[in-house]
């Protein structure tokens, strides 16, 4: 059984991206993620994130076990090039060719079956993860509405603000106003009136 999984239109050269993807051909699927991860060029991101895309396929359409794949083979091929423009002496123009790549990454197994689930044990553990992603929705709906409630709590009080906490308030909004109106820009700027 394989998984594969492509790239498209990735902003590498096929040359800079090939350089990065020789590395992990024939490797197993653990030992290539860990030297994407210690690779320093910025092409391996990408296949890293190719490679993870790959192995959840594996596991999820084909219910692949994650211990018994390899990299079967990649494959990076030439995308469409952007062609910009740079203008040079005399009023020349010269082309610059911004080449983008297309990768297909393909998974397969070690041993052929081992570990493998199947389709109904792939079904039960589905459902299991739909039963608690429902659970925990219904956990956060209910804690919505006890906030909710919480609010209209909090709104009946600002409803009831007695007299003196009023005019607290406005005192100290007076302040505030007077400090924004004294302050060191106002007078450098203010006109003087001779």
């Amino acid at each position: 059984m394989k998984a594969k999984a492509n790239l498209n239109n990735v902003r590498v050269s096929p040359r800079k991206m090939r350089l990065v993807a020789d590395l992990i051909k024939g490797l197993g699927v653990e030992e290539a993620v860990v030297q994407l991860e210690k690779e320093v060029r910025s092409s391996s991101e990408d296949l890293t994130k190719l490679m993870n895309s790959a192995i959840a396929n594996a596991e999820n359409n084909f219910g692949l076990d994650k211990d018994n794949l390899y990299v079967e083979s990649i494959q990076v091929n030439e995308a469409p090039t952007l062609k910009r423009w740079m203008p040079r002496a005399h009023g020349r123009a010269t082309t610059i060719l911004k080449r983008t790549s297309r990768v297909s990454l393909v998974l397969a197994e070690i041993v052929e079956g081992k570990n493998r689930k199947t389709k109904e044990q792939m079904e039960k553990e589905r459902k299991a993860r739909e039963a608690q992603r429902k659970k925990l929705e219904k956990e956060i709906t209910e804690g919505k509405e006890e906030t909710k409630e919480k609010v209209s709590v909090a709104g009946k009080k600002v409803d009831k603000i007695s007299k003196d906490e009023q005019t607290g308030h406005f005192e100290a909004e007076g302040k505030r106003k007077q400090t924004r109106e004294g302050g060191w820009v106002n007078k450098m700027f203010r006109r003087k009136s001779s």
